[in-house]
């Protein structure tokens, strides 16, 4: 015998989405007028049709006439008024019916200035983009993640979660929380509101005891994490809230430091520092670093992205604070040698105080060998435009002549105009997705 509780619960949960469907028959939808209508038309063509049907039958009770000539022989002329009447007529009210049905329905998804049917078919289109995993850190991939999010919604960040300064610093400090800075950056980058809800989500408090220096979103994520029980919720459901196009993952879950070897400018004594936020304060050039615990797993959702992925792209971002901590990461560095993906390292435009003062673009690439012990890249992607004034202390990344010997590159404008020591997220996007169509055929 079936248990009572169970049928109640069946009852339930028929009761549930019955009264969440009729609820499209409330007032103020603007959709029951167009479905009324539909209904209409399919009568009336109903009734037009009828109208051949009885005459068809009216032929075909001829005993003396072959059906198939009973048909060929119907008397078309004699109504065919009514037939376009009822039938055209109901034609032509089922195609505005559904029309103003879709209208209905789509109109509040609409982009101001432009029409409805661009906005759908560029959604479409990108729906079915390429599988991009962009693997990084800092303003440099959220910048990248913008552009990106142009040409294709299947779009995974993977995120350095090593972060020990500022906002995300405090917080890991007192919460126990992995730092949610760069998390939060690229949340907000690939958001489909970023006019309004990204900015409320970055917005930063510049007074207020406890709250100076921090950002709401490091604040939202936390305070998700302590809700749901778990960072990697507290991620998802930040996503969630603001509606992003692709996901963001922490490389790793562990609580991990980065940690690197300086030589101190004065005395060239090599000094052990220990936190990124250190390591990019401390006078003196970075030799190498390494993650404490020095075998930090992977993120297994991360994992699986790389080896599903259609192109991986590490960069830009800071080559010792950014990059590196996630390619140090425990099968991450594998996963991108075993994955079938088209493999680019974007280099930065400038060279960047604390980490890469004096370096052309093939130093960058030796760095990450001399991490990895082997060449992940299948190309390297420079700017050439250098035109504008740099910060202080700030260098052009130069395509240099090693670089060319021992990669494939490839050189364009990059350069965002207002803040030349930055890429410019359209034309950076452009470039690959135009590079990864040439490679690899053009997409569907």
């Amino acid at each position: 015998m079936e248990d009572p509780s169970k049928k109640e619960n069946k009852f339930q949960r028929f009761w549930k989405n019955f009264t969440t469907e009729i609820r499209w028959l409330l007032p103020g939808t603007g959709y029951k007028r167009w479905i009324l209508l539909t209904i209409l038309g399919a009568m009336l063509l109903g009734l037009g049709l009828a109208v051949i049907e009885l005459e068809y039958y009216r032929t075909v009770t001829n005993p003396t006439m072959v059906p198939i000539l009973a048909f060929l022989s119907l008397r078309w002329l004699d109504r065919p008024v009514r037939f376009i009447i009822f039938g055209g007529i109901g034609v032509l009210l089922i195609l505005v019916g559904i029309w103003g049905a879709n209208h209905a329905l789509l109109k509040p998804f609409e982009k101001s200035g432009k029409p409805l049917l661009d906005t759908i078919q560029s959604y479409r289109r990108r729906e079915r983009g390429i599988n991009v995993v962009v693997i990084g850190g800092g303003h440099g991939q959220a910048t990248l993640l913008r552009g990106l999010k142009e040409f294709t919604h299947n779009i995974t960040a993977i995120v350095t979660v090593a972060d020990s300064g500022g906002s995300s610093g405090d917080l890991r400090r007192d919460f126990g929380v992995l730092p949610p800075g760069d998390i939060r950056n690229c949340l907000a980058a690939l958001s489909s509101d970023e006019a309004l809800l990204s900015q409320v989500f970055q917005y930063r408090f510049k007074s207020g005891t406890g709250l100076e220096g921090h950002s709401l979103g490091n604040l939202l994520i936390t305070a998700l994490g302590e809700i749901t029980g778990s960072f990697e919720d507290a991620v998802m459901e930040s996503g969630k809230v603001l509606a992003i196009y692709g996901q963001v993952l922490p490389s790793t879950l562990t609580n991990v430091q980065l940690v690197g070897e300086l030589e101190d400018p004065e005395t060239g004594e090599i000094r052990r520092i220990v936190g990124e936020s250190e390591l990019t304060n401390t006078p003196g050039r970075i030799h190498r670093v390494w993650l404490d615990p020095a075998n930090t797993p992977a993120y297994p959702p991360a994992i699986s992205a790389i080896l599903n992925a259609d192109l991986i792209l590490i960069g830009p971002g800071s080559l010792f604070t950014s990059l590196l901590p996630n390619l140090l990461v425990g099968g991450l560095a594998d996963a991108i040698q075993s994955s079938r993906a088209e493999k680019y390292f974007i280099c930065n435009v400038a060279t960047e105080r604390g980490e890469t003062e004096g370096f052309n673009a093939s130093d960058h690439l030796k760095v990450i060998e001399q991490h990895l012990g082997r060449d992940l890249f299948d190309l390297v992607i420079c700017n050439r435009n250098f035109r504008g004034q740099l910060g202080a202390n700030a260098e052009w990344v130069v395509a240099d002549m090693v670089l060319h010997e021992n990669y494939k590159v490839y050189e364009a404008d990059l350069i965002d105009e207002t803040y030349p020591w930055r890429h410019d997220s359209q034309k950076l996007a452009k470039v690959i997705i135009n590079l990864f169509e040439e490679r690899t055929g053009p997409l569907l």
